[in-house]
């Protein structure tokens, strides 16, 4: 970490799934400042990492989560956006059929279930959601024990099902960890 080379190869292996990060959090437009901030801090911060570690992921996925709370209201924004549009209406059954079970379908609800949560909640839920980290990995990107992510995001699924009238997003996620 202490020399800029291997700095680089670090930005150059995560830029790419950091600034996806950002961008299904807050939008293509400032996804490219969040993701410059982000390894800003890093850098910054460089000391700081536990080369125990095997990998860095958890610990950006950390710092990506703190630099979206400083652009939450650019977020809560976005999901009000989505939450009031609706999916357009295909002509044939065949097409409204295939429409349901789509996450573009979903899209909008979901999206009003996201406002429901407060943000270390929605940060919980998505990054498990988008990320792939495993428990273990995003219980180091959040700085809290594993058995809390495990229990905080069972309530979350609980109060996401709810919100969404039964239906659960998140049931044929596969249980990291």
């Amino acid at each position: 970490m202490d020399d800029p080379e291997s700095f680089a190869a670090l930005f150059d292996r995560h830029a790419d799934e950091i600034h996806r990060y950002a961008a299904r959090r807050l939008g293509p437009e400032p996804a490219e400042d969040v993701t410059g901030e982000v390894f800003l801090v890093a850098f910054r911060r460089r000391a700081r990492y536990d080369p125990a570690w095997s990998d860095a992921r958890p610990w950006l996925y950390g710092i990506a989560t703190k630099v979206v709370a400083q652009h939450r209201r650019t977020e809560r924004r976005r999901n009000r956006a989505m939450a009031r549009v609706g999916a357009e209406r295909p002509g044939t059954f065949d097409d409204r059929s295939a429409e349901r079970v789509t996450a573009q379908q979903l899209q909008p609800r979901l999206a009003r279930a996201l406002t429901l949560l407060n943000s270390g909640e929605r940060d919980l839920l998505l990054l498990v959601a988008w990320t792939d980290l495993t428990y273990e990995e995003t219980a180091i990107a959040l700085g809290v024990p594993v058995g809390t992510v495990r229990s905080r995001l069972h309530r979350l699924r609980v109060k996401v099902r709810r919100a969404l009238g039964g239906n659960d997003p998140f049931a044929e996620e596969p249980q990291h960890g």
